[in-house]
């Protein structure tokens, strides 16, 4: 079969064209602009803007020659505009036009869980219910926490964080929350599955995606804390008024998963029943393994260990650069003209054009550090700072070697800010 793959390039859908191809099957990948190149050999692509392309119309050509579809696009943190365009008009844009074509299924991947928790899930139960009316047969998987020992991503990279915390893992509420953790692997096999079989009976279209284990939260953590070969640590409950406070800083400063519709769902849990696990298995034809199974299978390497533990520092390096250029900017906007003409006589330059380089260094780091702070592209703040300090040091170490001696570290500090910079823009790369 010929299967076009929406979200593509996501944690779930890579899992998703990689068991796809195993099986056989020709894969069209559909990624955002300029990642065409992402898409490994042997799996043709589609650039499209899913925050924009909800008409039907544009959907019919790149479904030409396509049997069915399999929509693993989603995002974690967005306006609920964005929600509404990426998780409900795109999908049922795409999927009349496959009605339109005669397309023998869609398959949509959801998410388990409370819609009043998170626009997340709201948007997905919507767009659930709208494809089911649209005229083709639908399958909806909804998967509960979906965790992968191969790599994280959002969620699951928050969870591995807390479960690497030096010392003692920290616990939201007392971690009685149950969880029904489901590889994705196991998911990428039910999609396959359910994708390529016979439609049959629908008249259950809509299925839990879980694991064959209920957990809870502490335990799911403990045992990402052995998977990674850490010590055993104390647990650290954490009042959940103090992570709603994280939250809200989270919605609006981070740059990562947390924030308050992921509190709340880490209050609630995520998990339905055995039984669902038992119906899931006996309608696609696959049984999913137990967390130790795969545990064992694929053990940890000292990357994995550096991932988790090197996650949550991603934002407080961010904070760290762009307050030191902010109070850098102050320290230089505090000098008079006439201090900073004596500060640059050493330069032998004229007096107009040590104000401007004073001045107009000062101007720059403010808003490189005001950029930084904000995370309004943020990476590429961090390559002009980059530059901008390789700039003057180079330029300063040479001119005024003098100051790799001085006592405040005026040039020496470098050594130390460079490497952070190059830290943090590879630590940038995150999901």
């Amino acid at each position: 079969m010929k299967i076009l793959v929406l979200g593509a390039l996501g944690f779930l859908g890579r899992h998703i064209v990689s068991a796809l191809q195993e099986h056989g099957h020709q894969v069209v990948a559909v990624v955002r602009p300029g990642r065409a190149g992402e898409v490994v050999a042997g799996v043709a692509s589609i650039e499209a803007d899913l925050l924009r392309d909800n008409d039907p119309a544009l959907w019919l050509p790149r479904l030409a020659g396509v049997d069915a579809v399999v929509n693993a696009a989603g995002i974690l943190k967005a306006s609920d505009a964005d929600f509404d365009r990426i998780h409900c008009q795109m999908p049922l844009a795409v999927a009349r036009a496959a009605a339109e074509l005669g397309l023998r299924h869609f398959l949509q991947i959801s998410a388990l869980g409370d819609p009043r928790d998170a626009e997340f899930v709201a948007s997905k139960h919507r767009a659930d219910q709208a494809l089911l009316d649209c005229g083709l047969p639908v399958t909806v998987l909804r998967p509960s926490l979906v965790y992968a020992f191969s790599g994280s991503y959002g969620g699951s990279s928050l969870l591995r964080a807390l479960a690497a915390a030096p010392g003692v893992v920290p616990l939201p509420g007392r971690g009685q929350q149950r969880v029904q953790p489901l590889h994705v692997r196991d998911l990428a096999e039910i999609v396959v599955a359910a994708v390529t079989a016979e439609v049959g009976d629908q008249s259950v279209q809509i299925w839990p995606a879980v694991g064959p284990e209920i957990m809870t939260l502490a335990d799911y953590l403990r045992g990402l804390r052995q998977w990674l070969r850490l010590p055993k640590a104390w647990t650290l409950p954490l009042p959940m008024a103090l992570l709603r406070l994280a939250g809200a800083l989270g919605d609006r400063i981070g740059d990562g998963p947390l924030g308050s519709a992921m509190v709340r769902m880490l209050a609630r849990g995520n998990s339905t029943s055995s039984a669902d696990a038992e119906a899931l298995a006996s309608r696609f034809g696959h049984m999913p393994q137990r967390f130790a199974v795969w545990a064992a299978r694929q053990p940890a390497e000292v990357q994995d260990r550096w991932q988790a533990r090197l996650y949550p520092l991603a934002p407080v390096l961010r904070w760290g650069l762009g307050l030191m250029c902010l109070l850098s900017a102050m320290a230089g906007f505090a000098q008079s003209p006439a201090q900073i003409s004596v500060l640059a006589a050493p330069l032998q330059w004229p007096e107009w054009l040590g104000w401007i380089g004073g001045y107009g260094g000062s101007l720059l780091d403010a808003v490189l550090g005001a950029m930084l702070i904000g995370n309004w592209h943020a990476r590429a703040a961090g390559r002009a700072l980059l530059l901008l300090v390789l700039g003057y040091t180079a330029v300063l170490g040479w001119m005024l070697p003098g100051l790799w001696l001085d006592p405040w570290g005026a040039l020496a500090k470098n050594l130390v800010v460079i490497p952070g910079l190059l830290v943090w823009l590879v630590l940038a790369d995150r999901r």
